[in-house]
């Protein structure tokens, strides 16, 4: 049997980023002996017809779509993606009858409707390594499921998830922009954010990856592929019950002192916890902070306060570490009042970034679509497939486009809306330039850095809030 993963994302938001998920998926398959091929859309200039002439040569057995991004949760600058994917299903029904399988986060949020609007014929919802080996060793005997969504509890313990295979050509292509490779460490969320759906996806219990293993990654991507950063993905690196650590200790035990970044919780870090993640190269964080005042921090369900996430980020920027700041403005129990509060806080924030999301994407099974109905926002049984933003009740949007605009447009470390320095960004990147560069932007940081070949900054999977399960990754 030969098998062709095919990541769908076009999104190059603020830069590009690996599919890692369908490299995980390889991984799995090559393991159970199976022929695999990973195909990238954006790499071929998201051609329906480069990708038609690919398959009529390699003439796979079953192919597998991944859906990372459902669309670019930005209200202020609205873009859809399920079109991609309808496209690419019906334009391959016309070159191969294999059956297409849809998968990956996105596709698992909505699956029932993403299958009915795309017209694959399966779809595989959740951690799909061991689904997708067994209907391919089923497919292999002409056995098919007699239900087209097939669905995956997050059952893999921590040392059963593979390293991703990094395809050669596919790496080669995101390198050229930024230099820098993801890893995951581990999988699940033990946080209830109430707009957030990676419980949903990965389960609530974290399962980490035995700390070795991820070394061995990081040593891979950089000395076999050139990468020059490592960016953890997981959904929170700096977890509770501190396996992060782990992670840390590994690293330096072994010696690999890389630059690295990651997806922070805010919290006061000990002497001890931030000497080691600075000794083994940590170089910037996004915090997800996600809202900007303690009453809305509480709206979202978050367990810190704004106090915290100050102190957390005057600890970072002390010892050189680019931060940079996500926040959603509209949210529960937003008012005038906490507006124009959230934006003289983070107008406060020291040397660091900060990006401003309008409204908040409201996805399906979380507490934000229980509270938009209780709000009378959104019906009880609505579909969610089309973007549908919480704004709290007596938040008028046009009137807070037009307070963030003008409470941000004086401060240059303040981004509104938050894919305002993107094109920068990629510019930058051609010119050979390392990370997102966002930390050009701070105030007090490097003067003139661009015209430096590194970057502090690395960044998280792009188009999407932090946290909030659009992205896979």
């Amino acid at each position: 049997m030969k098998i062709l993963l095919v990541s769908t994302n076009i999104t190059d938001t603020p830069y590009p980023v690996y599919p890692l998920g369908m490299g995980m998926i390889a991984a799995a398959l090559e393991a159970a002996g199976y022929q695999t091929l990973q195909y990238d859309f954006m790499q071929h200039d998201a051609s329906l017809e480069t990708l038609q002439t690919f398959v009529r040569e390699k003439q796979p057995d079953i192919i597998g779509l991944s859906i990372r991004n459902i669309d670019n949760v930005n209200l202020a600058n609205e873009q859809r993606y399920i079109h991609i994917a309808r496209d690419i299903v019906q334009g391959l029904k016309n070159v191969t009858e294999a059956p297409l399988i849809l998968g990956g986060s996105g596709f698992s949020l909505m699956p029932e409707a993403i299958l009915d609007a795309c017209g694959a014929d399966y779809g595989i919802v959740g951690e799909g390594e061991n689904l997708m080996v067994d209907f391919v060793r089923n497919a292999a005997h002409k056995r098919f499921p007699s239900q087209p969504i097939l669905r995956a509890p997050p059952a893999l313990r921590g040392i059963q998830i593979p390293p991703a295979n990094y395809d050669r050509r596919i790496m080669r292509y995101y390198l050229k922009n930024g230099k820098t490779a993801s890893i995951q460490t581990k999988r699940g969320c033990t946080h209830k954010c109430a707009y957030c759906s990676y419980p949903l996806l990965e389960g609530s219990h974290i399962r980490c990856r035995d700390p070795r293993a991820v070394v061995d990654d990081i040593r891979r991507v950089i000395d076999e592929y050139g990468a020059n950063m490592v960016f953890f993905t997981d959904s929170v690196f700096n977890d509770d019950a501190g396996h992060y650590l782990d992670v840390l200790r590994a690293m330096k035990k072994r010696g690999a002192r890389t630059p690295w970044v990651a997806f922070l919780k805010p919290e006061r870090f000990d002497d001890e916890t931030l000497s080691l993640m600075i000794d083994t190269g940590l170089r910037a964080v996004e915090l997800g902070s996600d809202a900007p005042t303690d009453t809305t921090l509480r709206g979202l369900a978050k367990s810190f306060t704004f106090a915290d996430i100050v102190a957390c980020n005057r600890q970072l920027t002390a010892h050189g570490v680019a931060v940079a700041h996500y926040y959603m403005f509209g949210g529960p129990d937003e008012t005038p009042d906490t507006v124009r509060e959230g934006i003289n806080n983070i107008v406060s924030l020291e040397n660091s970034v900060a990006f401003m999301f309008m409204g908040i994407r409201i996805l399906p099974a979380t507490p934000l679509e229980q509270r938009a109905i209780r709000d009378g926002l959104i019906p009880p049984t609505g579909n969610l497939l089309e973007p549908v933003y919480y704004l709290a009740p007596g938040i008028d949007k046009d009137w807070l486009e037009s307070t963030l605009t003008t409470g941000f447009k004086d401060h240059r470390h303040c981004v509104f809306p938050p894919d305002k320095f993107e094109a920068q960004v990629r510019l930058l990147h051609q010119l050979g330039h390392v990370g997102v560069l966002w930390d050009l932007l701070a105030p007090g940081g490097r003067e003139g850095g661009a015209r430096r070949r590194t970057s502090a900054g690395s960044g998280s999977a792009p188009g999407n809030y932090p946290k909030s399960g659009i992205t896979a990754p």
